[in-house]
């Protein structure tokens, strides 16, 4: 699988790119260059931790000819949007919509909601709930459920938890893409 970063890391290298896995190639029968994924992946993610879930998922389709495109502000994931075929949407509530560095940025997640739900072809859309209180939460359930989201998950934060999100994800493909790859081979 290829992860397409839309920004720089600091320790992105060479390196740790190879090592990582992520050397963008598929593996087996999509080595042939320029092959097309089976499935693109819009994987927003606004958290700072190193090895996040958002870090492993990726590695864990890899093998199956899922290309993750990796968006870590609103802005990125618009750009993302323009740029490639979104099959299956993971949309991170609290998302910033376009980083200041050392500063607040307004939040981007139900802006991205609100772009992917006006695509001529709406893709399934899983959204990342934010750690917010009780009251809070319920309200942005129902904000999420009314934008079209598919589900609505807990922040991935162990092997449960991604476990979770990649039940969701074939939960996804089997009802929206009758449980075929929309992009490439089955």
């Amino acid at each position: 699988m290829e992860t397409v970063r839309f920004h720089p890391q600091p320790e992105d290298s060479a390196e740790s790119t190879q090592r990582d896995g992520c050397a963008g190639v598929f593996p087996g029968e999509y080595r042939q260059a320029g092959a097309s994924p089976r499935l693109n992946l819009l994987l927003s993610y606004a958290g700072w931790q190193r090895d996040s879930w958002a870090d492993r998922l990726p590695l864990l389709l890899e093998p199956m000819g899922v290309r993750a495109l990796r968006a870590d502000s609103g802005k990125q994931a618009t750009d993302v949007l323009q740029s490639y075929p979104i099959h299956i949407a993971v949309v991170d509530l609290a998302l910033p919509l376009d980083p200041t560095p050392g500063g607040v940025s307004e939040e981007g997640g139900f802006r991205l909601l609100e772009i992917l739900a006006r695509l001529a072809s709406p893709p399934p859309t899983v959204v990342v709930k934010r750690a917010v209180t009780h009251r809070d939460e319920s309200r942005e359930l129902a904000a999420a459920l009314r934008s079209g989201a598919f589900a609505v998950v807990e922040r991935p934060r162990d092997l449960h938890g991604l476990e979770t999100m990649l039940d969701v994800l074939r939960r996804a493909l089997i009802r929206f893409y009758r449980g075929r790859w929309p992009g490439g081979l089955a």
